[in-house]
Parts: C-alpha cells; structure tokens; sequence
C-alpha cells in the first residue's frame, strides 16, 4: 500500500482535483465529484422496477440458444464456404478475417451469459447456475470456479487501490527506471505494447500470472490453476480442482481435433476466435476502470458504493452492445446490482440515472481512441491522498 494522508477534498475544487492528479484531457466526461455520494444503496434499489431484478431461467436459456445457434452456423458455414470450396485466396483471406472478427465477438457474447452464471444472475438455482457456467467457460477454456472467486473479489473492492483484483494502479515510488521510459512516446511502441495486452492479458497473462493484480498477492503463487494460489481459501480449494479438470477436458478435446483435423483447421475456426474472445475480456475490463477521469480510492476514502460507482459505461456500437449483452453500456449498473440479469440492466440503468446523477459516468469517445487515451494517459497515481487519478508521467 503506497501511504498518504487524510483529505478533505471539495467537490469540482480543480486545486484538490489538481493534487488529487486529475488532468482534464479533451473528449473526456466531467470527473466524479470528490465527495462521497449521499444516496445510499436502498435508495438506489428502490429506484429501479421490481421486475428487473427477477432472473429467469427460461429467458436466459434462449439467450444461450440463439447466442450458440448463432456461433453454430458461423462455424460450419464458414468450414463450407471456405474450406470445402476452391475458392481464390483473395477471398478466402478478407472472409477468414471477418469471421474471426464475428465469431469472436458472439463467443465473448457466450462468455458474458457464463460469467452471469458467475453472479447468479443467469437464474435463481444455483446448481443449474454453475453448472452452466462450467460448461461454457471451460469451452472457452477458462476455469470457471477459480474466475468466479477472483472476479467476485474485484466487484467486491472495485476501484480499491490496495484491494482490487484487476488493472490496479500503480503508485508513483513503484515504478522502476526501465530503458523502454525513452519509448514511451513512440506510437509504435504503445501499439506494440497495446496488442500484446489484448493479445495475451488474459491468457496467459491474468489467469496464470494474475497481470495487472494487487501487489498483496505478489509473494506468494498467483496462478488460477493452483488450487493453493495466495487468493484461493482452503474451503474453495475443490471447486478450483474440479475448473481444472473441465479445463483440461476441453483442451484435451482441442487436441484431439489438431490431432485429427490439424492444427490450421482448428486455428482457422476455433482458436483464431478465440483469441478475439480474449482481448475483447481484456479490452471491455480495462476500459471500464482505467481512465484519466475515473478516481481510485485507498483505505479510509473507499467504500463499496463508492468503488462500485468507479466505473463507466461506454458503446462499442449498437450491434456489439447487444451481441456482447450490454456488458459494456450497463457496465455501472451491472457493478451495483451484480446479480441482475443482462436483459433487465439497459431498463435500471435508465432509472438509476437520476439518483446517480454527477456519479453516473458514461464516455461516447470511439473504442479504439479511448484505449490509445487510457493507455498512453493512465501511467500511475500519486503516492499522497486517499482520492487519487491516474497520471500520464513522471
């Protein structure tokens, strides 16, 4: 935990705003205001239609339906058009790439029911819950109970700088002198740097390495598979066994068909995909808490609302907004009321807005100019104060 004292910040005061290491950037929302909300969670609840916050089963099973109908015909029609006919490489390379492109983003639309599954949001049992959840983040070889305990941590302390599971700041007196500090202003560079964390952030960066954790974790064995890892219980320690046995039975199947079919088929249909998949976790995870706007709070400022509400609601267009199940333009609501259930968030997120009002943060910045901002802007946050912002350099 990097300390620092107490403060008594004002709300748009742009001194302490200032010192807090707010920077306005061009295109970015208005911050937060620096005091603490003073609506409380039942107003919030109260706020929103009973309705939303009923699960069921039956919808929520047609949602998985479709979204596998969906991928299903994506993959043998590709295989068809592509595969079983001769057609010109001319062609064949543009429509490889824009089914990746598509397939990707509807298996990451099948990731988000699973990670429903996650919260209980996807129904009111929890066997059929996670079970289901098993099922399909194991097809997208992720281990389902270890990523349920971590994720559940991060909605947990959200926006907590010593406590957050995932992209937490890093304090100024942390970073090292490093020779890559004379490329830090090379497009090239941050380019680089950006593919390579949508590439591998996921896996194998966050689920074997646990990248971008708390620093809490950094002595000890922070790997998802490792049923003894610094972040498991003993109690939870046979769940993670059990993720890791669906894990390798669907890796194990993977490799029966490079076996049989070759490695280029399976690249070509499933794994290119999947690495979409990924980066779009890594993409959608990065940008809903990593922005030059968006405070952090360290122990003494943070509570749950307040870390819950140190997130922001964005578009990646209507289509994938609905493909990927509204996990990005829901994002604040989905992190107030984790259990509610992806086709009722849209409807609470209009009702909560009112209450929310200054609180509620939603940033229209196009996707890929938001990334370059929050990556190339969102560097560290000061060592002093208990509201922090990200800094650019040093």
């Amino acid at each position: 935990m990097c300390p620092g004292p107490n403060s008594n910040l004002k709300m748009d005061d742009p001194i302490e705003l200032s010192k807090a290491g707010y920077t306005h950037i061009d295109g970015t929302p208005k911050p937060q205001p620096i005091p603490k909300p003073q609506f409380t969670l039942t107003e919030l609840k109260a706020a929103v239609p009973a309705h939303c916050f009923e699960r069921s089963m039956v919808k929520s099973f047609g949602y998985l339906a479709w979204n596998l109908l969906v991928c299903i015909v994506l993959f043998y029609g590709t295989y068809i058009l592509l595969e079983l006919l001769s057609l010109p490489l001319v062609i064949k390379v543009p429509a490889y790439l824009a089914y990746w492109f598509v397939q990707g983003s509807y298996m990451a639309g099948i990731w988000v029911i699973a990670h429903e599954c996650g919260h209980q949001a996807f129904s009111e049992n929890h066997i059929v819950n996670d079970i289901v959840g098993l099922i399909f983040h194991s097809a997208l070889l992720v281990p389902y109970h270890s990523w349920k305990i971590t994720h559940r941590r991060h909605h947990s302390n959200t926006g907590s700088c010593e406590n957050d599971e995932v992209f937490v700041p890093v304090c100024q007196s942390q970073l090292k002198p490093s020779w890559s500090e004379t490329l830090e202003d090379s497009p090239i560079y941050n380019l680089y740097k950006i593919t390579l964390m949508l590439v591998v952030g996921w896996m194998p960066g966050y689920l074997c390495f646990n990248g971008w954790g708390p620093k809490k974790y950094r002595n000890g064995p922070k790997s998802h598979f490792n049923p003894y890892a610094t972040f498991f219980l003993p109690k939870e320690r046979l769940s993670i066994v059990l993720s890791d046995i669906a894990f390798a039975a669907a890796v194990s199947v993977v490799g029966y068909c490079i076996y049989t079919y070759g490695f280029a088929l399976v690249f070509k249909l499933y794994l290119a995909p999947y690495v979409v998949t990924n980066a779009y976790l890594v993409l959608i995870t990065f940008l809903q808490h990593t922005d030059t706007y968006i405070p952090h709070f360290r122990e003494g400022e943070w509570t749950w609302l307040r870390g819950s509400l140190c997130t922001v609601d964005r578009t990646f267009g209507k289509w994938l907004d609905e493909v990927l199940h509204h996990i990005v333009d829901t994002h604040v609501c989905h992190h107030i009321f984790s259990k509610m259930p992806h086709y009722h968030a849209s409807e609470a997120t209009e009702a909560l807005k009112p209450i929310l009002g200054q609180y509620y943060l939603k940033d229209t910045t196009p996707v890929f100019t938001a990334l370059w901002r929050s990556f190339t802007h969102c560097k560290f946050v000061p060592d002093d104060g208990k509201v922090v912002f990200y800094q650019k350099s040093m």
